[in-house]
């Protein structure tokens, strides 16, 4: 037997022809066309569904995605190797960084933590005016993070680091 709520939602929306050519026109006692039940139970789950995100909420959302994706290219590391830092498949990864998926409490938490950020860092510059721009000195130092986390040889990578406080202890 068919629950009734499953009937009705059946009986209403089964089309009277299909009842002709079926000869099934009953379903647990309601009848094809007997829809002002469903009606009244369909407006009671409407009302019972999750309310929609507002435009600020998605903003946000879209903020602290574009903020967590930010500091992984930062500290150069690929968006699979964050996943496994935080314990989630690389598309679960991307959808937070797009905003498409809404970062919970807790997965914030953890995110901060593998990326060695307050959380705070993820809410700065909410509620400025326009997309905020990256300067081209922000583009070259995201550039050198990930390239300088590209180089595989250690004694390559501290050559590179000592050039780089050689050169910044030089007035230029």
């Amino acid at each position: 037997m068919i629950g009734g709520r499953v009937a009705r939602w059946i009986i209403a929306f089964w089309p009277t022809e299909w009842s002709e050519l079926t000869g099934f026109d009953r379903v647990n006692g309601y009848a094809v066309g007997d829809d002002q039940h469903v009606g009244a139970h369909l407006d009671r789950v409407n009302s019972m569904a999750k309310p929609k995100r507002g435009r600020s909420t998605v903003a946000i959302d879209d903020h602290v995605g574009s903020r967590i994706r930010e500091r992984r290219i930062m500290l150069g590391l690929t968006q699979q190797q964050l996943a496994e830092m935080i314990g989630v498949t690389y598309q679960q990864a991307h959808k937070y960084e797009r905003g498409i998926n809404r970062v919970s409490a807790g997965r914030l938490f953890e995110i901060a933590r593998a990326l060695s950020a307050p959380i705070t860092y993820f809410y700065e510059g909410i509620g400025q005016e326009g997309p905020r721009q990256i300067t081209p000195h922000q583009r070259m130092l995201l550039e050198i993070a990930r390239n300088f986390a590209e180089i595989r040889n250690e004694k390559h990578q501290e050559a590179v680091s000592q050039l780089a406080r050689a050169l910044a202890s030089k007035p230029g």
